[in-house]
């Protein structure tokens, strides 16, 4: 899949991590955190990560991880990266390009094609030209890596089979803009909300419905609170580790080179991970009683198609039609 030699990422800490360290004496500790639960492919790499660069840094190299928001919505931790609160993080490109437009593009709805595309753009000098800019826009942030998310879908308590059915529902998505112009373009009531209050928000009937990939569904529970997940497919959502270059620069070379090669082997496990769960889940979610129903894509690319060339988005066209007229990946 796609690999990132070149650039940082770091991870998450466990106990017999932290044992190691306490053995090793004074460490240099990174702090690194994300909003995704701790039974996300997500944070399990991030676990594989500090277990090998403690082990081949002898402890010298310290990654403390804290999931599931306890230091902070997505907003936040974007910001504690200029801030100093926070050293690595993961977030979603919707997020990414609040700070530099270019670097949510492909979180916007059917800029991807497939998976084969969304490999082939971020193997491609496109990206790197886009990763760049966003590194100049952040005052030297650096996307040190990208995993597969998975592609999103539609939660709610009834079938969602065209996009008249999502007319004025009221669907929670990120407080980002690409994700709100999806049912925006549909005639859907688009609420942003932070990820940790959507299973609340669910049950409460706060929103009618909400929109994520199928592991994502299951690790944070949708499906307790949900009837129907339609599979519309509309994002094909991405994950960048985002690493403060000036906490970045105060390691050695050598354990940097350690970082490098632990997160290469674990950002191709991530995409694989959820690349396998997503052949599965569709199965699970309809053993558990859930409806799953398939979704025919091509009214909802239509009733999207006008707003992605309309001019007014954080990116230029000239940009988006490089995407579009990149090939699929071999």
């Amino acid at each position: 899949m796609v690999h990132f030699g070149n650039w940082i990422k770091t991870t998450a800490i466990t106990t017999t991590v932290t044992a190691m360290m306490a053995a090793a004496g004074a460490a240099d500790t990174l702090k690194f955190a994300h909003v995704y639960e701790v039974s996300h492919p997500l944070h399990k790499a991030a676990e594989m990560v500090a277990e090998q660069v403690a082990e081949k840094t002898e402890g010298r190299l310290q990654v403390e991880v804290f999931p599931a928001s306890s230091l902070g919505k997505e907003v936040d931790l974007n910001e504690g990266l200029s801030l100093g609160t926070v050293d690595i993080i993961y977030t979603g490109a919707g997020f990414a390009g609040t700070l530099y437009g270019p670097a949510s593009m492909t979180d916007f709805p059917f800029t991807l094609r497939n998976l084969k595309h969304w490999e082939a753009y971020f193997d491609s000098d496109i990206f790197d030209g886009v990763s760049q800019g966003y590194s100049d826009a952040t005052g030297g942030n650096e996307i040190a890596a990208v995993s597969y998310y998975g592609s999103r879908h539609v939660t709610a308590n009834k079938p969602i089979l065209t996009p008249d059915d999502m007319a004025d529902l009221k669907i929670r998505v990120p407080n980002a803009p690409a994700y709100v112009l999806f049912p925006q373009a549909i005639g859907a009531n688009p609420t942003p909300m932070a990820f940790s209050e959507v299973y609340l928000a669910l049950q409460q009937g706060v929103v009618d419905a909400q929109e994520n990939p199928l592991t994502t569904i299951q690790a944070k529970k949708f499906h307790e609170v949900q009837t129907n997940i339609n599979l519309t497919g509309h994002i094909t959502n991405s994950i960048y580790t985002v690493v403060s270059s000036i906490r970045a620069a105060q390691l050695s070379e050598e354990d940097k080179a350690i970082l490098y090669g632990a997160l290469d082997e674990t950002a191709d496990w991530v995409t694989d991970e959820i690349v396998a769960a997503e052949g599965e889940l569709a199965d699970w979610f309809r053993a558990e009683g859930i409806t799953v129903n398939e979704v025919d894509r091509a009214p909802f690319i239509k009733a999207v198609a006008p707003a992605l060339t309309s001019g007014d988005l954080p990116f230029p066209g000239d940009l988006y039609e490089s995407l579009q007229a990149l090939k699929d990946a071999e």
